[in-house]
């Protein structure tokens, strides 16, 4: 008896179609979720130092620009880590060009 692989079953994830080993990585991992978190704070933040300093706030406008910071290097720092530690566990380093 031949194997038949029916095209229009659905497979999770769909490793025919993709040449990325992480597809959708980012969103699957719920340890990420801190990180992007803190990177949408930090945009959301980066539109309040820019306004601030428009406005003539320059006081606001320093708190503003190092809350920004904070969370946006904190955030990436964190999706960083969590890639690194997925790609540890597989033996690899986040150069290796396979996968992200």
């Amino acid at each position: 008896m031949t194997d038949y692989i029916d095209p229009h079953q659905h497979k999770f994830p769909d490793t025919e179609r993709t040449t990325r080993s992480h597809a959708g990585e980012s969103i699957q991992d719920s340890l990420n979720w801190p990180g992007l978190f803190l990177v949408g704070v930090g945009i959301v933040m980066l539109a309040a130092t820019l306004t601030a300093a428009g406005s003539g706030f320059e006081g606001w406008a320093v708190i503003a620009g190092i809350l920004t910071a904070v969370c946006l290097l904190g955030g990436v720092g964190i999706v960083l880590a969590e890639h690194r530690r997925i790609k540890v566990a597989e033996g690899l380093h986040l150069t290796d060009p396979c996968g992200h």
